[in-house]
């Protein structure tokens, strides 16, 4: 990967971050792929999420339902505003297992306000990219939190 690309891919998680930090879930769920899939395993060693419980495993029609049910003008998040802030860094692309797709990883740190109450996250993710139509799509967002036994409060937005 030259440094162009690296830049385009900088590029394109700051504006995945930026989706969720204002949050658009509308703009942010269009950044995925048909099959795509956001997972956040609930523990460090976890290999997969379908034979053991996951803090979140969504698959597009989950992430949709999410996203509908966080807009909708009855829910019990638009009650409290939600102000989130992701710190990005550490960002290397890595060779795919598959020739379209492109490896990325980075560090993520989170600050999540809700309910006049902060939460902070700190997170290893891996983005599986594909360019699509000269666009980047992700096809899964895999994020690893550094404390992920640690029992979590509910998750307003995703991270």
């Amino acid at each position: 990967m030259s440094a162009h690309n690296l830049q385009e891919i900088e590029s394109f998680l700051y504006l995945e971050s930026s989706y969720l930090d204002q949050p658009d879930l509308d703009k942010w769920v269009d950044l995925f792929t048909e099959d795509g899939k956001y997972w956040m395993p609930a523990s460090e060693t976890q290999k997969d999420p379908l034979n053991h419980v996951s803090h979140i495993y969504d698959d597009r029609v989950m992430m949709e339902i999410r996203r509908r049910n966080f807009v909708h003008p009855r829910s019990s998040s638009k009650n409290h505003l939600t102000r989130c802030s992701h710190i990005i860094g550490n960002i290397q692309i890595n060779s795919g297992e598959n020739v379209d797709e492109i490896n990325v990883t980075s560090n993520m740190h989170v600050i999540v306000w809700y309910r006049e109450e902060q939460q902070i996250y700190a997170a290893r993710c891996k983005h599986i990219l594909l360019k699509q139509e000269e666009k980047f799509k992700i096809r899964l967002k895999r994020v690893d939190l550094i404390n992920p036994e640690a029992p979590q409060k509910s998750l307003v937005v995703y991270l």
